[in-house]
C-alpha cells in the first residue's frame, strides 16, 4: 500500500493533482507538500489559479498529474 502524503501545514491528505503541482511548482524532489489551500497561501495566489495551472499542465502532457 502506498504511503499517504499529507499537507505540511494542515495535514489534509493530498490527491495526485496536489502532489504533482507541488513537485512542478516547488521542486521535483520536495519532501514538504501543501494542500491547494495552503499552497495558494504560500505562493500568494488563489486556489482557482492553482486549479487552472493543473489543467494547463495536464493539457501540456505533464506526467506528474
Amino acid at each position: 500500500m502506498a504511503k499517504r502524503i499529507k499537507c505540511h501545514i494542515c495535514e489534509t491528505e493530498l490527491d495526485k493533482n496536489a502532489i504533482g503541482l507541488n513537485k512542478k511548482l516547488l521542486n521535483i524532489e520536495t519532501d514538504r507538500f501543501y494542500c491547494l489551500s495552503c499552497l495558494a497561501n504560500y505562493l500568494d495566489v488563489t486556489i482557482q489559479e492553482l486549479i487552472d495551472k493543473i489543467e494547463d499542465f495536464k493539457e501540456q502532457g505533464c506526467t506528474l498529474f
